[in-house]
């Protein structure tokens, strides 16, 4: 493990996704679109949800949901096809109902962070369509993994 990373695993980051940027992701310009930024963080998002107990089956089982309500998102550096890319994910604020977190994606040839988005996500009851609050053993482990970082965004 790099510095870095021992770094990162301190702070509370967990790396929560691995890929490859493919000729089909990038547009006209030949970058890679904005749409596969959103659908890579989206993948790190359930890695990350899992390491506190917010499985599928969990959700299944217990009629409840997760669902985003904001996403702020910052591009700093382009992604070209054949670029691999690493996703570090950490918890920024648990409450009862609401969970904050950041992704900051990774050039893993460069080091580069390509971007860095911020998401808002309410556990709900998927029956009442409406909040709820998440029991208390996976609430205490996502607070056990809260960072102090600050993305600025």
């Amino acid at each position: 493990m790099a510095a870095d990373e021992g770094a990162d695993a301190a702070a509370g980051w967990a790396e929560t996704y691995r890929g490859t940027v493919y000729p089909w992701h990038c547009d006209q310009m030949g970058h890679m679109n904005v749409m596969w930024y959103v659908g890579k963080f989206d993948e790190a998002t359930w890695q990350l949800f899992a390491s506190f107990g917010v499985t599928p089956g969990y959700l299944r089982d217990s009629g409840r949901g997760m669902v985003a309500v904001d996403q702020r998102i910052s591009y700093q550096r382009e992604l070209l096809a054949g670029d691999v890319v690493v996703v570090r994910s950490a918890l920024l604020e648990v409450r009862e109902k609401v969970i904050r977190f950041c992704h900051r994606m990774e050039n893993v040839v460069t080091g580069e962070t390509a971007a860095v988005t911020v998401l808002t996500g309410v556990h709900f009851d998927t029956a009442a369509r409406r909040s709820c609050p998440m029991d208390e053993e996976r609430l205490t482990r996502a607070r056990g993994l809260v960072s102090d970082y600050d993305p600025g965004i």
